[in-house]
């Protein structure tokens, strides 16, 4: 069974037109500490965004816009790192192939499968985070040191180096 997404936006699919709707979201304090917890994040401080849905043909198009402050940990000095980010993303929703005969650009991504005749909003946002979020934060002038980096006579390739030599 898969969990229920812990910032949920559902829009069905007969309140979304050819006439764009606009939807604007914001993740509550418990829905940002179970993000930072599926995240691995120390804290979501924001998460907004403003979306713009729809209908094109069988298809329905979304446009979101969002806004997240995260705090992270610094992969070198173990401190918190606090982070701005914000990005637009666009995707689209409908019928796969799954038995239906579709004329689809192999160029273009398949559609997203469509829930329970819904598109969660805030799960699309959710997952545009979850790949805009840095893999190895640093904290601003952090530096990884390794001993005889440097000076060459320490190291995996220094001791290496002595082997070739045969020292």
């Amino acid at each position: 069974m898969v969990p229920a997404p812990e910032f949920s936006r559902p829009v069905p699919l007969d309140q979304i037109a050819e006439r764009e709707r606009v939807v604007k979201i914001a993740a509550s304090e418990e829905e940002r500490q179970a993000l930072a917890r599926r995240f691995g994040l120390l804290g979501v401080g924001r998460l907004e965004a403003t979306a713009r849905l729809r209908r094109s043909g069988i298809f329905y198009q979304l446009q979101a816009a969002w806004q997240a402050d995260v705090v992270q940990t610094c992969v070198v000095t173990l401190e918190p790192v606090a982070s701005r980010l914000a990005e637009e993303f666009a995707e689209r929703y409908g019928p796969t192939d799954q038995g239906a005969e579709l004329d689809l650009d192999p160029e273009v991504d398949a559609p997203e499968p469509v829930d329970d005749g819904v598109i969660d909003v805030g799960e699309a946002v959710a997952q545009a985070l979850s790949l805009a979020i840095d893999p190895y934060p640093r904290k601003s002038g952090a530096t990884l040191e390794i001993p005889g980096e440097k000076d060459g006579d320490h190291g995996p390739f220094a001791e290496l180096s002595r082997l070739r030599r045969g020292s």
